[in-house]
């Protein structure tokens, strides 16, 4: 046993961390803009700097695409194309900076994949010639196949899961180059390769689905490591790896059964994003004028940051005022918020989700700060997306105790303003804590299994309740096991129950293991505890079960029983749901599909209990035979069952 926090400590805690959603955390006053380092284009086919998308394909059901071109007064250029298929048919100069170019081409449908030059002439005669390769898909659209409520997935924080290849952890010529493990906040050098050697342990724990947090450059001065300030949105960080080997996770996830989720940011960039040297507009960032008025002495006292006033997206009565608070406002100092309202940015947001799914192959995207963005662009986007890709998946995190505004942004909501957000999936916050408030609450009319009960019948509320993603915790929020005072039976219980119900199941790192966050509660360094065996000379590794205690070693075989009975339960994966009002300090939920019935029993009575099963005859189990996952015991369902001791069954009749 852990020991455990002061639950008013707790709780004020949890409270200021859903005040201000802090996803990406961490700020850097008096930051010099003039400090950051240049980076190289992603691809170098030629004359021009920079031109982004770095390549595209043919036979999308969309013909357009959109070229940022970046290079010292390219916009004194006139670009021209020969190539069958593809057509220019409009060019941008930037309206502040005379380094960009947009340019508009269609791709016909009969377009072949191959390389062809972009040739840029200025009125003095010198030309620039570029290269552009447009490819072909390695897969339909149909088979890329997103998350949905079979999959259970494991996230990480890549920097602190493994570490496969040392020599990757400094790259010169990078803002932060220290790696400091005592350091909750440093780098402390895990890398995609360490996801990868590690793939078998995470399917051997029942996981279909893996969500590594940002593995884009977040070239940032601090703090770095978590990678939500991206500072190129085409690039992997070179402290985390390569392309090839973001690509050889995704190929190798695949074939052992694991979709790859990527983790994207829509909302803001980080401060030392190569564009924000070198505006295009004047409106590319939200509250642009503020920030170059003051850019020289940049810090927190100059920012002007969101309101955090979610509820503006959905309120009758928000004004225009708030609305833009919430939207325009910058999270922190050091990520810019993005305006998505100019249609460059907009196009550039779209391309580069499409980008990655089509380069990596993936099954999903997880968005972050979802609701802060502008709502009709996030609408925007999420169609383009599922416009290409109609078996694909995105969760957007919302992150509201309300089931109102959960659900608002789930594809199919019947919303009163019309508002469709094209979005198949939401964070389920609310049934989150309902869980542990469950646990933690002494049993009474109101309190304790009722949370649960009641949090549950708020489905009716959404579009599609087995769509919406549920989790114990996450990168951002004290750990389970914390959240429950370190009480074990409390935390398999809440496990279980997450994946049982009508759900897609999340889970965070660590916590087949009861990794915590006791020494200092929220705080994000220490939730994001870096997993032991990952480094060279730890002395406990979880991946082997060497020095991991009796206690972490039973969690890992409950989680590893539980998940690889969850991955083959249609029942669990889109059965039917009953449950019944919880009395006594027990409560029963049943998943059902054809002849299989899953029962999900809570209790929370330290002394055996005797229920009286005839409560169940609806369910028509009377006679029937049902096996206990964790202990392959077999229980016939008589008129009576007792059980000895707090805990969790989860029984079934396969």
């Amino acid at each position: 046993m852990k020991m455990p926090i002061p639950k008013t400590h707790f709780s004020s805690m949890l409270l200021l961390l859903l005040l201000i959603s802090f996803t990406c955390k961490a700020s850097e006053p008096n930051l010099q803009l003039e400090n950051a380092q240049t980076k190289d284009a992603i691809s170098n086919g030629g004359d021009v700097d920079r031109i982004e998308p770095p390549n595209w394909w043919i036979d999308f059901e969309t013909d357009a695409l959109q070229l940022l071109v970046h290079h010292p007064d390219i916009g004194d250029y006139s670009p021209s194309i020969s190539y069958e298929g593809v057509e220019i048919v409009k060019v941008t100069k930037a309206g502040q900076s005379p380094n960009y170019l947009f340019i508009d081409l269609i791709i016909s449908k009969n377009t072949s994949s191959g390389t062809f030059p972009i040739t840029f002439k200025n009125a003095d005669g010198q030309v620039l010639i570029q290269d552009y390769e447009l490819k072909s898909r390695q897969k339909p659209a149909g088979a890329y196949v997103g998350f949905n409520s079979s999959d259970a997935i494991y996230m990480l924080t890549p920097d602190r899961f493994a570490n496969a290849n040392p020599e990757n952890d400094r790259i010169a010529g990078m803002n932060e180059t220290k790696v400091d493990r005592a350091n909750g906040y440093a780098r402390h050098g895990g890398d995609i390769q360490g996801i990868t050697q590690h793939l078998d342990y995470i399917s051997n724990l029942g996981f279909t689905a893996i969500w590594p947090s940002p593995l884009l450059t977040n070239d940032m001065k601090s703090a770095s490591y978590h990678g939500y300030a991206m500072t190129d949105f085409y690039q992997v960080d070179p402290r985390f790896g390569t392309l090839s080997e973001y690509r050889q996770l995704a190929t190798q996830a695949q074939n052992k059964g694991i979709k790859l989720i990527m983790d994207q940011v829509a909302n803001h960039c980080g401060l030392y994003h190569w564009w924000m040297r070198d505006l295009p507009f004047k409106d590319w960032v939200n509250l642009q004028e503020n920030f170059e008025k003051h850019r020289e002495h940049w810090d927190n006292a100059h920012t002007i940051n969101a309101s955090h006033r979610r509820t503006t997206n959905q309120d009758l009565y928000a004004s225009q005022y708030d609305k833009d608070g919430n939207s325009e406002g910058w999270f922190v100092s050091t990520m810019p918020d993005l305006n998505q309202r100019n249609p460059f940015m907009a196009t550039y947001l779209i391309q580069n989700s499409i980008w990655w799914i089509e380069t990596l192959g993936l099954g999903g995207i997880r968005q972050d700060t979802y609701p802060y963005p502008d709502k009709q662009f996030m609408s925007d986007w999420a169609a383009a997306i599922m416009t290409e890709y109609p078996n694909f998946s995105i969760v957007g995190e919302e992150w509201s105790l309300n089931p109102l505004l959960i659900g608002y942004w789930q594809q199919g909501a019947e919303n009163a303003d019309g508002y469709q957000s094209h979005l198949r999936s939401t964070m389920d916050f609310a049934m989150q804590l309902n869980v542990v408030e469950a646990l933690n609450e002494t049993e009474s009319w109101d309190k304790g299994l009722v949370k649960i009960y009641e949090g549950l019948a708020n489905d009716f509320h959404y579009a599609s309740p087995k769509d919406i993603m549920v989790f114990g915790d996450n990168h951002d929020m004290s750990r389970i096991f914390t959240q429950l005072d370190g009480d074990v039976a409390n935390t398999k219980m809440a496990i279980a129950t997450y994946a049982v119900l009508p759900r897609i199941f999340q889970m965070y790192y660590g916590t087949e293991i009861l990794m915590d966050d006791f020494e200092n509660p929220g705080d994000h360094g220490l939730i994001r505890t870096d997993f032991p065996g990952g480094w060279d000379g730890d002395a406990k590794n979880a991946f082997s079960g060497k020095n991991i205690s009796a206690e972490e070693k039973d969690m890992q075989r409950f989680v590893s029983e539980l998940l690889n009975f969850r991955k083959n339960s249609k029942a669990i994966h889109e059965g039917e749901t009953m449950h019944f009002a919880p009395f006594d300090g027990v409560y029963f939920l049943f998943r059902i599909q054809g002849d299989e019935t899953v029962v999900l029993i809570l209790n929370k009575n330290e002394k055996p209990i005797s229920i009286d099963l005839n409560r169940f005859s609806e369910m028509g189990l009377n006679g029937k035979t049902l096996r206990n996952i964790f202990s392959e015991d077999q229980v016939i369902w008589k008129k009576e069952m007792t059980i000895e001791k707090k805990g969790v069954q989860v029984l079934t009749t396969n």
